[in-house]
């Protein structure tokens, strides 16, 4: 863990002395102190704005044996460890009356002092630190796409979309961009900076890209956007959800994931050979690649998010790399400057818990690092279009069809589950097969529709 992060014997540093100081510039009352479990759900505790410094010295203790993946009974005491670089005002709660505020947390084992390796967001530190080694400062930026959809008269969510526009339209046909210019305002109050926003491609579909920052503060980024998406349009009667294929036969919500490694403040993804791809790019990529079918366990990480991935809806499931067109896995996006230079993971989705998916992703990467693979040719052709002999002939594998192939993938990978360190693999892996078991014993309304009468 970083220094800001490790619990202290007493006193504040001077970041934590800011935020006591912002709390009471602002009228702050109360405090949301947020961690997300192993799935990816934020959980939070309110604290009276008072027990800030209580917060920062000693840490909030809760019972971490209630959280879905945890510990046991036995051991449930935990801690919350706010980092104080995550202290954000809540635009929709700050009035005279009730002005709140969050900060993020790191979970600490209250029996040995240390970060506790069940916290996602230990994780994903870890995976920074290992690139760190290597002297890399590892730079994200997602793209969570969402859907908006109409509630009913009991305020429960439907699938009616809230508007019948498509990509890149404008109104009347794009009917709540009032509703992404409220997310986006209160977004940029809490800091983020965002750099575009635009209908996606279904209808009820939308994206809001927000500038890219370090791993650790882009997943934390993707937390916080989701949560203020949801209480924005619950403030319009809408309900906003992130589920993959909310919808059959159209679009679902991908989060594509751009990537670089910047090593002594220069881009080391940058390179003068082809595509302007260094050999640490390449290398990084191939890891990617051959890890493939163990990261979608993490980063596609629901049944449904292999209702997502099939081929003619532009999302990406063969195994294969581009720089030109969006069939592949990975895409290498056009860069003005060297800055820029970056590899774009087309397959995660905005169902998984950021913290675990780009650990996944930077273990993947360095490992190819490491083993200095080389990154196959790309693929210029459109390989939606490609027969099966034409695939075979490429040679390109394709990513698991379900979630029970995913999660076989990831137990048999050493690099990926290794990363998510005993405890968080261990959790995770019985929960999702405990999730794919559930989903086969089920009957879905399409078989009783297509069977019950037919047979």
């Amino acid at each position: 863990m970083t220094e800001k992060n490790v619990a202290t014997d007493g006193g504040l540093t001077d970041e934590e002395q800011a935020v006591l100081d912002e709390i009471d510039d602002e009228g702050v009352d109360f405090l949301r102190l947020q961690f997300t479990d192993i799935l990816g759900t934020v959980k939070n505790v309110s604290v009276p704005a008072d027990q800030a410094e209580k917060a920062f010295t000693e840490g909030i203790y809760f019972d971490g044996s209630s959280i879905n993946g945890f510990v046991r009974i036995q051991e449930s005491d935990m801690r919350l460890k706010p980092d104080p670089e995550t202290f954000a005002i809540l635009p929709w709660r700050n009035d005279e009356e009730s002005g709140a505020a969050r900060l993020i947390c790191d979970v600490i084992n209250t029996s040995t002092g240390e970060p506790f390796e069940g916290d996602p967001r230990y994780v994903l530190q870890e995976a920074i630190d290992k690139a760190e080694e290597h002297g890399f400062e590892v730079n994200m930026a997602p793209e969570p796409e969402f859907f908006l959809f109409k509630t009913n008269e009991d305020g429960y969510a439907t699938t009616e979309f809230a508007d019948h526009g498509g990509y890149f339209d404008l109104a009347p046909k794009d009917l709540q961009s009032d509703v992404r210019r409220e997310i986006i305002f209160t977004l940029e109050e809490m800091g983020f900076d965002i750099e575009a926003s635009h209908h996606e491609v279904a209808q009820g579909q939308y994206e809001i890209n927000f500038k890219y920052d370090d791993a650790l503060s882009t997943a934390d980024n993707v937390a916080t956007f989701r949560f203020v998406v949801r209480a924005v349009a619950a403030q319009h009667d809408l309900h906003a959800t992130f589920m993959p294929k909310p919808v059959p036969k159209i679009n679902g919500s991908g989060m594509h994931t751009h990537m670089s490694l910047f090593k002594d403040g220069e881009n080391a993804f940058h390179g003068e050979g082809d595509f302007d791809l260094s050999e640490t790019a390449l290398s990084y990529l191939a890891g990617i690649l051959d890890h493939a079918p163990a990261i979608t366990a993490v980063t596609n990480p629901t049944v449904n998010s292999y209702k997502r991935l099939v081929p003619g809806y532009e999302a990406p499931v063969y195994v294969a790399w581009s720089d030109r067109n969006r069939s592949a896995l990975i895409r290498k996006p056009a860069a003005r400057e060297p800055v820029a230079t970056r590899i774009e993971a087309r397959f995660p989705d905005p169902s998984c818990n950021p913290y675990l998916g780009f650990a996944s992703l930077i273990n993947a990467g360095i490992d190819g690092i490491e083993r200095d693979l080389d990154a196959p040719d790309p693929i210029r052709e459109n390989i939606y279009d490609f027969d099966e002999e034409k695939i075979e002939e490429y040679g390109i594998e394709t990513l698991p069809k379900n979630l029970g192939d995913a999660v076989e993938a990831l137990e048999a990978d050493d690099v990926i589950l290794g990363g998510l360190g005993d405890h968080v693999a261990e959790k995770f892996v019985e929960a999702k097969n405990e999730e794919f078991t559930d989903y086969l014993v089920n009957v879905s309304e399409w078989e009783i529709d297509r069977y019950l009468e037919k047979f």
